[in-house]
């Protein structure tokens, strides 16, 4: 399977025991199949061999180098699991490029579950693909895991195959807000990518920002197409409201983000206004803005450094097989297949609706410590962090200074209020 999602003969993989110093042995199987013998497929002892995954991800365009870290953070768990004792299955998998399309998207997970077979599809980190995929998942009955952070997803759109180990975007609004309105002020400027994340960094930071203060002010919305490449007007618009305002919060990410920020910071616009994001925290942001990053406040997701669960054994074990320090994708993609993978192994079952049943409200050692999908809606209960940007010692990438942080049940909704009936 091509990562156009074209037949060029099956690249399904299967991971079996890594010897040292290499990655692992790789298994192909002729041709595009839906035999369920191949996928694995529970017979009626209950026992299996295998379990077939779909990776779906936007590997070509603007969230391209997003997409990499969430699929190496995949492939790590794969192979942990495959070589590990504690797991009587293997994993196989194929890569499907969404390309950042939600009929794209589809399309793919067709593919990945009518043809070849795969019972738990994982991946897609913009929102208004994984929101498409959402639907897939309870029309297929295939227990899903998606790399985006719309509210929406294990909110008024979750549904009882979907599980989310990225953070959502109410979660790193809590931090945001009560850090801003604190540190900063009440009048805000926002500034949003014009699709279903953007919206919801939107009403998610506005609604805390109204509970936090009585004296709150919307100065004003901006909002631009995805896959922008020139924010000046925009920047303009910001910089002459900039007196009203007493924060910029930026709801965007990717290469969208990085570019804004490039662009902001050669008008000098973190002089005119602080600039508070969602994701300025991310590896790739930081790296793609430059200096732009400097002096950018962020809600974090992850950074490599939190001493928490057996997050120091995921890093080095990440920086060992691929030479390089995990970001937050890498995290998502590597929990959402471990936290899958213990579901299946405690149910004893492949069966999606079997697995779906025993994971929710199922308790995990993750990196984050002891993690769950919970009962209401299946989002992890996941920590938080706000944090600014800053100047390195060395070399130009921005380093993130931790300022504050909440706990999963702080920064989690309450089940009432998530919108999620399950």
């Amino acid at each position: 399977m091509s990562r156009d999602g074209t037949c060029q003969g099956s690249r399904r993989r299967l991971l079996k025991a890594i010897t040292a110093g290499s990655v692992g042995g790789l298994v192909g199987v002729a041709g595009c199949v839906g035999d369920p013998e191949q996928a694995g497929a529970d017979d009626n002892d209950g026992e299996f061999d295998t379990v077939q995954f779909g990776v779906l991800e936007p590997f070509n365009g603007e969230f391209s180098e997003l997409a990499k870290e969430r699929h190496q953070g995949t492939e790590l768990a794969i192979e942990q699991i495959n070589e590990s004792d504690e797991y009587e299955f293997t994993i196989e998998y194929e890569e499907y490029d969404t390309q950042l399309d939600p009929a794209t998207a589809t399309q793919r997970a067709e593919q990945a579950v009518q043809s070849d077979g795969a019972q738990f599809i994982t991946g897609c980190i913009s929102s208004s693909s994984a929101l498409a995929i959402n639907d897939f998942a309870l029309e297929n009955e295939v227990v899903y895991t998606p790399g985006a952070a719309d509210v929406s997803i294990t909110g008024s759109e979750c549904n009882e195959y979907v599980f989310r180990f990225e953070t959502n975007t109410a979660q790193i609004a809590e931090a945001m807000a009560q850090w801003t309105a604190d540190e900063l002020g009440d009048r805000i400027f926002y500034h949003i990518a014009d699709y279903a994340y953007g919206d919801s960094v939107l009403e998610e930071v506005e609604t805390r920002m109204e509970s936090i203060s009585d004296s709150y002010e919307r100065v004003d919305v901006t909002r631009s197409d995805p896959g922008s490449t020139d924010f000046e007007a925009f920047i303009s618009q910001i910089s002459n409201a900039s007196d009203e305002a007493d924060a910029l919060v930026v709801g965007m990410t990717g290469a969208d983000l990085a570019i804004f920020l490039s662009q902001a910071s050669a008008r000098g616009l973190q002089d005119e206004i602080p600039i508070v994001t969602t994701t300025a925290s991310f590896r790739a942001v930081r790296a793609g803005a430059g200096e732009g990053a400097y002096d950018v406040y962020s809600g974090v997701r992850y950074v490599p450094s939190i001493e928490t669960g057996d997050n120091g054994a995921f890093v080095d074990a990440y920086q060992n097989e691929y030479d390089d320090v995990p970001d937050n994708f890498s995290r998502v993609g590597y929990e959402s297949i471990r936290m899958v993978a213990n579901g299946i192994r405690e149910a004893g079952s492949n069966d999606p609706t079997t697995v779906r049943e025993t994971l929710s409200g199922m308790e995990h050692d993750t990196i984050f410590g002891p993690n769950e999908f919970r009962e209401c809606d299946q989002q992890a209960v996941n920590p938080v962090w706000m944090g600014e940007c800053v100047e390195p010692d060395e070399g130009e990438l921005a380093d993130v200074e931790l300022l504050t942080d909440l706990s999963g049940e702080e920064a989690i909704p309450d089940c009432e209020e998530t919108g999620c009936d399950l």
